[in-house]
């Protein structure tokens, strides 16, 4: 029974959120988290298409200072520990961009803060904590590599069409090259009379 209470605690204890936005050309895309005091966040991020992959990428505190700046990234990470409490800010700028959207998928974790002092904390708890922190980045490295995996694959079926119809038009060349070639051969051998 406390196994399982510790295991609810732990659960309750940690925030994840994924998602998966397009961010239009010339604009920015800004999402709010409520933090308290020593509280953790991680905000993972990977381009997946559109443009070049890049965007930029920036988190701030409730007053508005920088805490984490990536620009013209295709993937990135930032960590924080809150240091106030109050709402905090990142964002996804696809300004650089006139042209092409760009499709971002991101994750949000978070560890909301429990003093060790406290009874509740035992260390099968914090060893749940660790594994569940692990278990999260392996969750990340899955995501960035399906989707890596899917940008590989589109790749690769544009190179196969593209050497497909080009193997196609060099049939049609070396067609017409030899009907042409037996017409022009075949007119040497024709007996021209004149009367």
């Amino acid at each position: 029974m406390t196994l399982l209470c510790i295991l609810l605690l732990s659960v309750l204890s940690t925030f994840v959120s994924a998602h998966k936005i397009t961010v239009e050309a010339s604009t920015k895309e800004c999402f709010f988290e409520d933090l308290h005091q020593h509280d953790q966040m991680t905000v993972t991020y990977q381009v997946g298409e559109g443009g070049h992959l890049d965007i930029d990428f920036w988190l701030t505190d409730p007053e508005g200072d920088v805490l984490a700046k990536q620009i013209r990234q295709s993937t990135g990470s930032a960590s924080i520990t809150a240091e106030k409490d109050g709402r905090y800010e990142y964002c996804f700028s696809n300004q650089m961009s006139t042209m092409a959207d760009k499709q971002v998928s991101f994750n949000v974790h978070g560890i909301i803060y429990i003093p060790e002092e406290a009874d509740i904390v035992a260390p099968v708890e914090r060893e749940i904590r660790s594994l569940a922190i692990g278990l999260l980045a392996v969750k990340d490295e899955q995501e960035y590599i399906v989707v890596r995996e899917r940008r590989h694959r589109d790749t690769a079926e544009s190179t196969n069409d593209r050497v497909k119809w080009w193997s196609v038009l060099q049939a049609i060349v070396l067609f017409s090259v030899v009907a042409w070639q037996i017409y022009y051969l075949k007119s040497f051998f024709e007996v021209k009379r004149i009367i």
